[in-house]
């Protein structure tokens, strides 16, 4: 989603603080299909030490773990909600997210950008990354 006004990001050292100090990363659209994006950077996040939270409207289990259907659902701290929904899912999300209030970073994945709900999510004394992947990012920076 392209737009003509500067977006809302973390710079690139506060993105390697939000990687060094999150453990677990809800990822919200986490789909079971290994070919989807949101599959094979969830496994990545798994392989290099990171707690990975499904968060799917169906199955059980997707990469070992159990799956929420909401954020809300999840009955433990998450440090990082790392999103692979449509944009227009985005806001309501991260209202979600605040209103949880424990809740460090909202990432959302390569080619989502939603600047209303990333000003949102700062006010909110969120991290907010957007428009990058957090498999490529872990990868380029570690």
């Amino acid at each position: 989603m392209e737009c003509d006004f500067p977006t809302v990001n973390s710079k690139s050292e506060e993105i390697i603080e939000i990687l060094k100090n999150t453990k677990t990363i809800a990822i919200a659209g986490l789909s079971p299909d290994p070919s989807k994006a949101s599959n094979a950077v969830a496994a990545y996040l798994q392989s290099v030490g990171y707690k990975i939270v499904p968060v799917y409207p169906k199955e059980d289990m997707i990469l070992g773990e159990k799956v929420y259907r909401t954020i809300s659902e999840i009955p433990f701290k998450i440090d990082m909600v790392d999103i692979f929904r449509k944009p227009d899912a985005i806001a309501e999300i991260v209202n979600e997210v605040i209103k949880i209030g424990n809740i460090d970073t909202v990432w959302f994945q390569l080619g989502l950008v939603n600047n209303e709900a990333a000003a949102l999510a700062k006010e909110a004394g969120l991290n907010v990354v957007q428009n990058k992947c957090t498999k490529i990012e872990h990868r380029n920076l570690f």
